[in-house]
């Protein structure tokens, strides 16, 4: 009979710690997925690889907002006044969303694509190696008051940050999407 009851008895469980268990105090990490890693990227990780996975994710999220509100805008109806090139052709004149990226001329797409390069390459980075966090460009030049807020405001700002930069991600590409599907949205309009 005391054989058949130690069956039921708890059993002793080690415990490991494991490399995602390093990140799960990190800031972004919060309910209801918790640590979010689904592709192992940060298996084995360490700070550093981390602290560039974290600077990638803020420059994106950046990256998205800026797109989710051109093409809400653009959408409706306000465009930059004058021409996009010499022939005259209008701003106004081009399409919303992604049908927009084929209908620019050649030189256009690479003016656009040399002055990312050179915002990658030359202005969004640390400079100075003043950075408090991944993807701090201030550089001890910009502050806009930054310095005067507490570390729990700071913390706190910089997840708002990372999870609007989070949805508009999503956002953005839930557009994209749609855009392709065809049809209408609330508040974006036709497709």
């Amino acid at each position: 009979l005391a054989a058949s009851a130690a069956a039921f008895a708890p059993s002793k469980v080690t415990q490991s710690t494991t490399s995602l268990n390093a990140f799960e105090g990190e800031l972004g990490v919060q309910p209801p997925l918790g640590f979010f890693d689904p592709l192992g990227l940060l298996d084995d990780a360490d700070q550093e690889r981390f602290d560039r996975l974290r600077y990638v994710e803020v420059k994106h999220g950046r990256i998205a907002q800026l797109a989710f509100l051109g093409n809400i805008i653009t959408r409706a109806g306000i465009h930059l006044p004058g021409n996009i090139d010499q022939a005259g052709n209008a701003f106004e004149s081009f399409p919303n969303g992604y049908a927009a990226v084929n209908a620019i001329p050649g030189a256009g797409v690479a003016q656009i694509v040399l002055f990312v390069g050179f915002l990658e390459l030359g202005v969004m980075k640390d400079v100075t190696g003043e950075a408090e966090f991944p993807g701090d460009f201030r550089n001890g030049a910009l502050d806009f008051g930054w310095d005067n807020f507490d570390e729990e405001t700071k913390l706190s700002k910089r997840g708002i940050e990372l999870n609007n930069g989070r949805a508009a991600m999503m956002g953005i590409l839930g557009l994209m999407v749609h855009e392709q599907l065809g049809g209408v949205l609330p508040v974006v309009g036709e497709m």
